[in-house]
């Protein structure tokens, strides 16, 4: 992708006019920065070192820790898009160089196995599993050649190690599909256990014949995990959505673990201690579970939102318990479980949906999350994103879509239930709504009496609905909701309306009194600082608004799939940067620091910055897809869709990039 564009690039500055290669930026990639945290997967170690671990994420990458978990740092990104869920890692037991992942893709049926045998550094996939979604995955102990995946048509064998696969379920059986589970008998590579989205199965000849042992289950049980006790190969753990269960006869016959509430009964894994096999752990949606007794008692041993995906045990310290969990991200014991702390030093895979620099605070950046709940609201670095402290008390658990800063230090949040503002402590709710009526009055005046109207307000009560976008540049204050545009007149003391209608407003930018709104098919205008609107029409070419904003001189911006629009006459006539090597625009900010409309996509990885009057603009390669552009000193910041906050590094500031840029003929 970079190479392609750079050729484009360089293609268009013959006709153009000078392009400054030498001074372009975009030679490395911004540095991800935090916040720290997000949704882990899963766990896998280096057999010869438990210290060397390894992380799978739900956004194709996997990061290594060399020091148990207590920090992490990026180690390699799977496929070529962002929503490959690495769910099962694998080192293999007699080469730690060699490395597998199962994945599946978010959304559709997609994903593959990628082998690395270089530590992880570089990966391949392995073509006759490609494209399947590989929900599971397991290397035999006694023949480590042999690995077993399970898929969403079926149960998948290698015996070379993962280079060739062969189907060992029926093909297009009605019974073994959608395998979330795999377990290998340690002495027998040819006894495996696949559990289903409905109940478990078993082969004892390598998948020649297939039998259901749900003997003891209840039926239609989604099967999650299964572990086999080396020691004692009988002895079989299953984990279901109706709970857990045990069988002493290799799976033949179960019973259910009793003292696990029926609401954390999704248990999505088991973990046996490597030395006391009676310890078992199970890491629900509700917190993570102990038995010290061959599963006879069971104590919660973490609080109950906790969601665990995996579970590790170090099995030369089995005090040390690592957790791989949904919004929290790694969470690390030294006590077996006695106490948890977040042990994301280096891990950030947060969706920061909103990012703020506080011009007047000297590296001070905010950072709006969505889906963490508890774990998200907003983050404050106050020294350039090397630490970041968690601001979500007030909040609770509401995604944050828009922050936005007032001259005089006010700290606003939109989220999916409406505006808070920062009291130095906690959020509270803003947004009061104050509605207008026309009241009667009348007055006696030289013995004669007159009727007059005047308006007289009331508290109506706050703006609830989804906060998309806040606007606080002007002395007239707005707000973009799912409801409507709202104003405040008096620095968000109160606000009214809507006093634009329609479906989503996901838009609303200022520039003293020019004013535009907009949703995803309709652009409004106001002259006058909100008081009257109209519309104005979408650019021929853009068959839906992705994002606006206005400039200094009066000009306004649209972006949109089929590109980039702008109007120097409000709207009345758009021309498109058809010479803008960009499609799939999402962001538009105009950015003060450096004067310039600044341009992202979704599509790309590159960031334009526009001179308003010329159409002329210079640009980096950050890297990373961005959502929204902010000025850090003489750096650039930039709010990512998966990977947290990016900084651009030191070598490539602002000033350093090409001041020529393309030319608008």
């Amino acid at each position: 992708m970079k190479r392609k564009l750079l050729r484009l690039l360089v293609l268009g500055a013959g006709v153009l006019g000078v392009f400054d290669l030498a001074a372009r930026g975009g030679v490395s990639d911004w540095v991800p920065v935090g916040p720290n945290g997000g949704d882990a997967r899963s766990f896998a170690a280096d057999p010869g070192d438990p210290q060397h671990v390894y992380l799978g994420t739900t956004t194709s990458w996997i990061y290594q820790s060399t020091d148990g978990g207590v920090s992490w740092k990026r180690l390699a990104k799977l496929g070529k898009t962002d929503d490959l869920v690495v769910d099962s890692l694998v080192v293999d037991s007699s080469n730690p160089k060699t490395l597998f992942a199962g994945v599946w893709e978010l959304g559709q049926p997609a994903g593959g196995i990628y082998i690395s045998r270089d530590g992880g550094i570089t990966w391949t996939t392995s073509a006759d599993i490609d494209g399947q979604s590989v929900l599971a995955l397991a290397q035999s102990y006694s023949q480590p050649k042999v690995l077993v995946a399970g898929t969403l048509k079926g149960v998948y064998r290698s015996e070379d190690r993962g280079q060739h696969w062969a189907e060992i379920s029926p093909p297009g059986s009605g019974e073994i599909h959608e395998v979330e589970s795999i377990a290998i008998d340690p002495n027998d590579p040819k006894l495996i256990y696949a559990g289903t989205w409905h109940l478990p199965w078993k082969t004892a000849d390598g998948g020649e014949h297939w039998h259901n042992i749900k003997e003891g289950l209840i039926d239609d049980s989604d099967v999650f995990s299964i572990i086999i006790d080396p020691t004692r190969p009988t002895v079989i753990y299953t984990s279901a959505c109706s709970g857990i269960y045990r069988s002493e006869n290799a799976g033949e016959l179960y019973r259910k673990v009793q003292g696990i509430p029926s609401t954390a009964r999704r248990t999505r894994v088991l973990m046996q201690d490597p030395i006391n096999r009676k310890i078992v752990y199970a890491g629900t949606t509700e917190g993570l579970y102990k038995t010290l007794d061959d599963g006879v008692n069971w104590t919660r041993i973490t609080g109950p939102d906790v969601i665990i995906n995996d579970i590790y045990v170090n099995p030369k310290d089995p005090q040390h318990v690592l957790l791989a969990t949904d919004r929290g991200g790694v969470l690390l014991s030294n006590d077996s479980g006695a106490t948890f702390n977040a042990s994301n030093a280096g891990f950030s895979q947060r969706q920061v949906a909103a990012i703020l620099v506080d011009p007047k605070h000297e590296g001070t950046i905010y950072a709006g999350v969505l889906n963490d709940k508890v774990y998200g609201g907003v983050f404050v670095s106050e020294d350039g994103g090397t630490t970041w402290q968690q601001r979500a008390n007030g909040l609770n658990g509401r995604d944050v879509f828009a922050l936005a800063l007032a001259d005089d230090g006010t700290l606003l949040a939109g989220t999916n239930h409406g505006i808070f503002r920062w009291t130095g402590s906690e959020w509270m709710q803003d947004g009061d709504l104050i509605s207008y009526t026309q009241k009667t009055v009348y007055a006696v005046k030289k013995g004669k009496k007159t009727k007059s109207t005047k308006q007289v307000s009331k508290p109506d009560g706050s703006i609830d609905g989804r906060v998309n976008d806040i606007n606080t540049a002007s002395g007239v204050w707005f707000a973009a909701t799912s409801n409507g545009i709202y104003r405040s007149q008096n620095q968000g003391s109160s606000w009214s309306g809507p006093i634009l209608t329609g479906e989503n407003y996901s838009f609303v930018t200022a520039k003293a009194n020019v004013v535009m709104a907009a949703n995803r098919q309709q652009l409004m205008l106001s002259t006058d600082g909100g008081t009257e609107w109209h519309a104005i029409t979408l650019p021929a070419k853009l068959t839906s608004v992705q994002a606006v904003t206005t400039a200094p001189k009066g000009s306004l911006w649209v972006g949109g799939r089929e590109g980039l629009f702008y109007s120097d006459d409000q709207g009345q006539s758009w021309q498109q940067m058809a010479t803008l090597p960009m499609a799939g625009i999402n962001g538009l900010s105009y950015n003060n620091e450096i004067g310039r409309v600044v341009v992202t996509s979704s599509r790309s990885t590159m960031v334009f910055a526009i001179d308003e009057s010329s159409k002329t603009w210079k640009w980096w390669d950050a890297g990373w897809p961005l959502r929204s552009v902010r000025s850090l000193g003489n750096r650039l910041v930039a709010a990512s869709f998966y990977d947290g906050v990016v900084i651009q590094p030191k070598q490539e500031e602002t000033a350093a990039a090409s001041s020529g840029g393309g030319t608008q003929p």
